[in-house]
């Protein structure tokens, strides 16, 4: 549940049970963020009712979040779009993933990056991807420290809803940390290593060690104290839940049966991601081209993703912040898929040139990537949120990639899905194409739902897309 500053938790307690005033379970060096529970359902829904949509916040009182995913080097466009229009569509072979929660989403075609073409650039359509994808600006191509893109979508919201969560906004990656050096044909790796940015020249350097993330939103203290903290319990071989189960133990004596469950599945989930991260530290760093892999990233890059995702999700569940970007991999990635089957590397495999084994060898990772994807989805559907509603309802999340097809590096007709009901202010459940606009234009209309006011420009926008 959304942990709130001393002012507002003492407004707080005059309205809601006081079950609902313990935001945290808290023990030596540990601060364990709670979901919410049932016993806080009607109150909040009785106060909610009473008081308009505010910034950051659903009709129904409930927190609206938005987060953004990209995977890397386009998808396999015959496999990707949609049969039919409207309601009345039919997935591609990419999306089957996406079958369940079908009338939770919408695809969304015609949507355009101009500032990722060449344009009087040159080459480095993959850093252009990464930078314009949450910007709409383009990047000037340098690869010194004289960067400059734009402001990205997620900081502009927030820059306006940040003070009400822990944190402002997360930024996660699967993929290495690169703030500098030279990266596509003379552009800075800051630009392909980076989603968030919260001034045209200032990227949020986005985490990719789960422990680290884990730490952060579950550790108590600063950097330093959560990393002594955690030496502690290394050395006490003690699990980060066990510093607060006195704390646990006398909450589930003031909670009812269901929320005794909940609390019990909730628990249990931040224990699972504990042992994941603690398998992958067993191992000790791992062994990558040109790098180190830190300890606490799985060997498995799907094990990286789910790990990644299921922290995201965890930070939505608790409101420890509304707005989140995952970098699953840097436009241009090479990266090999042994797991499943394709010992070739992805940017290599993206440059098919219509060969039907490596086109096929494409499809497989794009539909690698949605597997992942949806369970996130699911995952988020199964939750309740403070409304009653899921919170997967109650979130934004647009899933795409800033090239459309990889073998052409195009920008136009990207791929894009976005997943939620956005509080209710969306209608999903529908595959549209929306003719021929700035991608930019959907930001704007995504910050209009978030309670964002004054917001008049995002890049190359040039007005709002009204058909979401």
């Amino acid at each position: 549940m959304k942990p709130t500053s001393p002012r507002s938790s003492e407004a707080a307690a005059q309205r809601l049970p006081a079950v609902s005033r313990r935001q945290f379970l808290r023990g030596l060096g540990a601060c364990v963020a709670l979901p919410v529970f049932d016993s806080a359902l009607r109150p909040v829904a009785r106060a909610a009712a009473a008081a308009p949509a505010g910034v950051g916040v659903t009709a129904s009182g409930a927190p609206l979040r938005m987060a953004f995913v990209y995977f890397p080097n386009g998808a396999h466009q015959d496999y990707w779009w949609p049969k039919g229009e409207g309601a009345n569509f039919t997935l591609g072979k990419t999306m089957q993933p996406l079958a369940p929660l079908q009338r939770s989403i919408q695809v969304l075609g015609g949507l355009d990056h101009k500032n990722a073409t060449a344009g009087n650039d040159g080459a480095g359509d993959h850093a252009r991807a990464n930078a314009t994808f949450l910007t709409g600006a383009r990047a000037r191509k340098t690869d010194s420290t004289d960067i400059e893109v734009g402001i990205s979508v997620d900081q502009v919201v927030a820059q306006k809803i940040g003070h009400t969560t822990r944190f402002s906004s997360l930024e996660l990656s699967c993929d290495a940390i690169r703030k500098s050096g030279r990266c596509d044909s003379g552009y800075s790796c800051a630009y392909q290593y980076n989603l968030s940015w919260a001034s045209a020249t200032t990227p949020m350097a986005p985490e990719s060690n789960p422990r680290l993330v884990f730490e952060r939103l579950f550790g108590a203290g600063g950097p330093e104290e959560r990393q002594k903290n955690f030496r502690m319990r290394q050395a006490t071989q003690k699990s980060l839940l066990d510093f607060v189960m006195d704390d646990a133990r006398s909450l589930q004596r003031q909670l009812g049966a269901n929320d005794r469950d909940k609390l019990d599945e909730y628990l249990t989930g931040v224990r699972e991601i504990e042992q994941r991260i603690q398998r992958a530290e067993s191992f000790g760093d791992l062994p990558n081209p040109g790098a180190d892999t830190p300890a606490g990233i799985p060997a498995n890059y799907g094990e990286h993703m789910d790990v990644m995702y299921d922290l995201l999700a965890m930070a939505f569940e608790t409101d420890s912040t509304r707005v989140s970007t995952l970098l699953l991999a840097g436009d241009g990635s090479n990266r090999a898929y042994p797991q499943i089957g394709i010992p070739e590397g992805h940017h290599y495999c993206s440059h098919h040139r219509n060969d039907h084994d490596l086109m096929e060898k494409i499809g497989k990772i794009d539909l690698y990537y949605m597997e992942r994807f949806a369970r996130f989805l699911k995952r988020l559907d199964a939750k309740k949120d403070v409304d009653g509603k899921s919170i997967l309802h109650n979130s934004m999340i647009v899933y795409g990639c800033g090239n459309s097809d990889g073998n052409r590096h195009t920008h136009h007709n990207l791929p894009i899905v976005l997943a939620g009901g956005g509080g209710g202010t969306l209608t999903p459940g529908r595959y549209q194409q929306l003719g021929s606009v700035p991608m930019s234009n959907l930001f704007l209309s995504m910050t209009d739902r978030m309670g964002v006011s004054g917001v008049e420009r995002i890049g190359d926008s040039s007005g709002r897309v009204t058909k979401v």
